[in-house]
């Protein structure tokens, strides 16, 4: 599988573009919008585009990718999702995902209708050939699942002591289109970060893929995938009760894949209030 058929199934996670979202007025809002570097084995290869829209407990999410650096070179990769949904209590509960990418001379399309936590239904292309050997996606493993764009939002409680370990205490039941995985975090640390439009804390969480279903069991990229070394380092998305990666990584058989924000714009109407 290639780099940017993985991230746009898979991982990209991460991130996100603006949209006007109905809410009262009063409603608390943030926004992010920036860049992400994608490199491999400390070589650049690719570039997200991010924005989200938070207001009330509302979201919409865009993200893009393309190849930079090395990867304009043997890749022609390319893709963008979106989402939108809503965050209720400590869950994210979305309403619509939408993925379109092409790779390796293939075009990959994903629609997702959502509701209540679970898949409703989907249209995907292409298929996976039938294999006796592939364990079988049924109801119940799109029931409590979410796309891969809404489960980079993360909702803890606000803390006047900021960011901590319970920000990590989570599993994120993922359905991409083909496959139904889980995302198992816990807690390694707090960093401080600063210098690419986020300056402070970040709570950084060791990550464990788990396969569901839709996979083959005795796959080589199955087996290095449930063993890869994955973290994600988690920062405010502009309000102190929704977080975003900053940061993820992963292990690949080609060397060590890294996400990383490059230039971030953050606002929020808490802190427009504060320049008053």
């Amino acid at each position: 599988m290639s780099v940017f058929k993985f991230l746009g199934r898979a991982m990209v996670l991460p991130l996100i573009m603006t949209a006007s979202l109905g809410a009262p007025a009063d409603a608390k809002t943030a926004s992010v919008g920036g860049l992400y570097s994608v490199s491999i084995a400390g070589f650049k290869i690719g570039k997200a585009t991010l924005s989200l829209a938070l207001q009330g407990n509302a979201y919409s999410a865009k993200v893009g990718l393309e190849p930079a650096g090395i990867g304009t070179l043997f890749s022609t990769g390319k893709g963008g999702a979106e989402a939108s949904g809503w965050l209720v209590g400590s869950k994210v509960v979305p309403s619509k995902y939408q993925m379109a990418s092409h790779a390796a001379n293939r075009d990959f399309y994903v629609l997702l209708a959502q509701g209540s936590g679970h898949i409703r239904s989907m249209q995907v292309a292409p298929q996976f050939k039938p294999n006796p050997e592939r364990v079988k996606i049924t109801r119940r493993h799109r029931r409590n699942a979410m796309d891969p764009l809404s489960a980079a939002l993360m909702p803890v409680k606000a803390s006047r002591d900021g960011l901590g370990p319970e920000a990590c205490a989570r599993k994120l039941p993922i359905f991409d289109g083909w496959t139904r995985f889980d995302i198992q975090l816990s807690f390694r640390e707090i960093k401080q970060v600063s210098g690419r439009g986020y300056d402070g804390p970040v709570v950084v969480c060791k990550a464990k893929w788990i396969p569901v279903a839709g996979h083959r069991p005795s796959k080589a990229s199955v087996k290095h995938m449930q063993q890869a070394a994955m973290e994600t380092w988690l920062a405010p998305a502009g309000r102190d009760d929704v977080l975003i990666p900053y940061r993820i990584s992963l292990q690949t058989r080609t060397g060590r894949l890294v996400v990383q924000a490059s230039k971030l714009d953050i606002s929020s109407d808490e802190s427009d209030r504060a320049q008053r």
